[in-house]
């Protein structure tokens, strides 16, 4: 009944906005098929082919570099770890531990978000401290405890005694006098990242293609909607664009188990109103990207959501809810280019 209820409000509200105010037309067709779609296409995007970017525009050749450097180990101090080993595009550009390994084997403190699609966020990393893929690029690299590079000299030195670098760097970067830098090595990874966006059957229905969803995911994406989980999670990447306290209502750690006592932005800024403020994360392909939030202490999407309903919405979803939810969610796993996930045939030369 509520559903019912529901679809009827949604249908009244559909007819409302193409009529004068008081009035409803007697020819009006709208479904409750319709209204579906027009909420659907009120909260979310149609995911582009890439991830454009003004200051660093895409090249073949800076793409190809990119894709190279993302996959060389040589770019960790030890030689133990590659970009791709903490967001491995095999697997939804995740390692789908709780935390990963550094090149040293040490651990890290916060899970590891995938790769893909994070170049439509409006911000990157769990606390929001880099404002681009091409930024945030550059930071795992110097990390002690992940890649461990001591400094932009160290890996810039390495890099330009190999000559397959000495190429690549000239043909991305053409004129340029020295162009084998720190800095065009985040552009050039950067450029790599923004080429990988997974559109999905969600997109095909975005697009027009009404028996992309079945019903259940449908009757998921008007749960979503109706519980409030649009408030943060909307737009192209369905999330990535703001940053929210994680608990809202209650403290997230009385949920989670959680281990570790992270407070988000907080460590950044030092304002104590940033505690336990972090990154809205998007949910495209968010089935596969387990386990989750930022200290990977949740390994069930069902559990992620009963508890984001608790946390951050006050409500007790009914497993209907949950399970309708989880269906429209599992809708949004894309499809990863074959292409990305060869490893790059230079590395096997070089």
């Amino acid at each position: 009944m509520k559903k019912v209820l529901l679809l009827g409000c949604l249908c009244l509200v559909a007819v409302s906005s193409c009529n004068p105010p008081g009035t409803l037309s007697k020819r009006d067709t709208t479904t409750p098929e319709d209204s579906i779609y027009k909420v659907a296409r009120g909260y979310f995007k149609v995911l582009p082919v890439v991830a454009v970017s003004e200051e660093n525009p895409l090249t073949q050749a800076k793409v190809h570099l990119g894709k190279i450097l993302y996959y060389d180990t040589r770019l960790s101090k030890n030689g133990n770890s590659s970009c791709n080993s903490c967001h491995n595009l095999a697997t939804f550009g995740v390692d789908n531990e709780v935390t990963s390994d550094g090149d040293d084997g040490s651990k890290g403190t916060r899970n590891s978000p995938t790769v893909f699609n994070a170049a439509l966020h409006n911000m990157q990393f769990w606390d929001g401290r880099a404002k681009d893929v091409e930024e945030q690029a550059g930071m795992p690299i110097l990390n002690s405890v992940e890649m461990g590079i001591p400094h932009e000299g160290f890996l810039i030195e390495r890099l330009t005694g190999i000559k397959l670098y000495q190429e690549l760097f000239k043909d991305a970067f053409p004129g340029e006098e020295q162009p084998l830098t720190y800095a065009n090595l985040q552009k050039a990874i950067g450029a790599f990242e923004r080429t990988l966006l997974t559109p999905s059957r969600f997109d095909q229905y975005m697009q027009g293609d009404r028996k992309a969803l079945n019903s259940v995911e449908k009757a998921g994406l008007l749960a979503f909607v109706e519980a409030g989980c649009t408030t943060c999670h909307n737009g192209v990447g369905i999330g990535g664009g703001t940053m929210q306290r994680f608990g809202l209502v209650t403290d997230y750690r009385s949920l989670t188990r959680s281990r570790l006592n992270d407070e988000g932005r907080k460590a950044v800024t030092q304002y104590a109103a940033d505690k336990d403020v972090f990154k809205v994360p998007g949910l495209r392909n968010i089935k596969g990207t387990f386990p989750y939030f930022h200290d990977g202490s949740v390994a069930g999407l069902d559990s992620a959501v009963i508890i984001m309903g608790k946390a951050e919405l006050n409500k007790e979803l009914s497993k209907q809810e949950v399970r309708q939810i989880v269906a429209f969610l599992n809708s949004l796993t894309g499809e990863i280019d074959p292409e990305a996930k060869k490893i790059p045939a230079e590395l096997a030369k070089h």
